[in-house]
């Protein structure tokens, strides 16, 4: 069905990923490539500094591959990453993080990226929402 006034067009964009130092890197201009066609260039860097961080930490506390979903919708970008670790992030630590890192949700949060996590049977989805009109 075609979008209308009501119902604004979606665009949808999904990768897997393998686990691995470089799945970060390529998340990062699989998204450039794609949210340059899809948006207004004046959000890409903020949402490939999102996917960045969440691919990330996918990476870093799983070892296994991940799934990065991105998706535009009525004027939002829901950027998703799901994995396969039960283990939930804490959302409400605001540290200043170390040399090892800790810094992502607070960058997101910066952002103004809205968090959630839906847990699932064997992993997890992280989903920020960001706003793309100002």
């Amino acid at each position: 069905m075609p979008a209308t006034a009501s119902q604004p067009a979606t665009a949808q964009h999904v990768v897997a990923l393998p686990n691995g130092l470089r799945a970060p890197a390529v998340a990062r201009r699989i998204a450039e490539r794609w949210l340059k066609a899809t948006e207004p260039a004046d959000h890409v860097e903020d949402a490939v500094l999102v996917v960045s961080e969440l691919v990330t930490n996918a990476v870093r506390h799983t070892h296994d591959s991940c799934r990065l979903t991105l998706t535009v919708h009525g004027g939002q970008l829901d950027i998703a990453v799901a994995d396969h670790s039960e283990d939930l992030p804490d959302l409400r630590r605001q540290s200043p993080g170390d040399e090892r890192g800790g810094f992502g949700m607070d960058i997101i949060r910066q952002l103004g990226g809205q968090v959630t996590v839906v847990p699932a049977i064997g992993g997890k989805t992280v989903h920020v929402l960001l706003e793309l009109e100002s």
